[in-house]
């Protein structure tokens, strides 16, 4: 980032929302959710995984999502599977995500940040945290952010932000209904850009449709036993993308299976 200019950018550590750049080195001057603060700089926390087994995620691939095999892509953008597995706690203070190619291999992962000690002590004790703002990163397997997703603070219906790995907003994924089918729009900041439309009233699976109507995605949640669905909140996703797609529409798709678990699973754990 040598020629960077000084600024506030997604926080490289995975601890802060955003750290302040001065042009030459990362400081210790942080924010989260506009409050600024200071923590000094230090390594990066480990890649979130969640240890499956690259038979188990191809499993979900072909078995559970049915989806056909496609020439693999190189990188998170080029992709036509992606799959997002939430790692599996008893108490879940924080959300985490691992994201592997179509064969099972890791290729980045989503982990949340901003996460005070008081918003931590509320998903311990209760749901009110269903309330507050919520932010992840996408990271490749170098910690570098990829995109940054974040849900603001909500009472009803859910409006999640994208940004990219500079910061630079992309467009927000907005639920419109809350009875039946939920529905989400994809909107870049000049426009609609297509939608995302539940096909159950469970919202486990969604066609991604563009502007003209024609699908280019689709996501299917695996299930993934009742003892996993019984005693944590952790839920997989298949991200099938059909087709190349352009910016900013390709990034709304990538960030849009973990959009919709902090949508509506923040609201209700039913949904998960």
């Amino acid at each position: 980032m040598s020629d960077t200019p000084a600024n506030w950018y997604p926080d490289p550590t995975g601890r802060h929302e955003h750290r302040y750049w001065d042009g030459s080195v990362w400081t210790e001057h942080v924010s989260d959710h506009g409050r600024q603060g200071t923590d000094s700089v230090t390594d990066s926390g480990p890649i979130p995984t969640t240890g499956a087994t690259a038979e188990k995620v191809q499993s979900q691939v072909t078995d559970k999502a049915r989806v056909n095999a496609a020439p693999a892509g190189t990188g998170l953008f080029d992709q036509p599977v992606l799959v997002v597995n939430q790692k599996a706690k008893l108490i879940e203070l924080n959300n985490e995500y691992a994201v592997y190619d179509q064969d099972g291999t890791q290729i980045g992962a989503i982990r949340q940040v901003g996460q005070s000690t008081l918003k931590k002590a509320a998903r311990f004790v209760s749901s009110f945290d269903q309330f507050m703002t919520h932010s992840l990163q996408l990271v490749d397997m170098n910690g570098a952010v990829q995109l940054t997703v974040t849900r603001p603070a909500k009472f009803a219906k859910s409006k999640v932000h994208i940004a990219d790995g500079s910061g630079a907003p992309l467009g927000s994924i907005v639920q419109r209904n809350m009875i039946g089918k939920i529905r989400f729009s994809l909107e870049g900041t000049s426009g609609q850009l297509g939608s995302l439309n539940g096909e159950n009233w469970r919202a486990w699976n969604f066609n991604i449709q563009d502007s003209a109507g024609t699908e280019v995605a689709r996501i299917t949640k695996t299930w993934e036993g009742l003892a996993k669905t019984m005693f944590t909140t952790a839920d997989n996703y298949v991200l099938q993308i059909h087709q190349p797609l352009a910016e900013p529409l390709r990034s709304l798709v990538v960030a849009s299976a973990v959009s919709v678990d902090l949508a509506l699973k923040q609201d209700n754990r039913g949904f998960g």
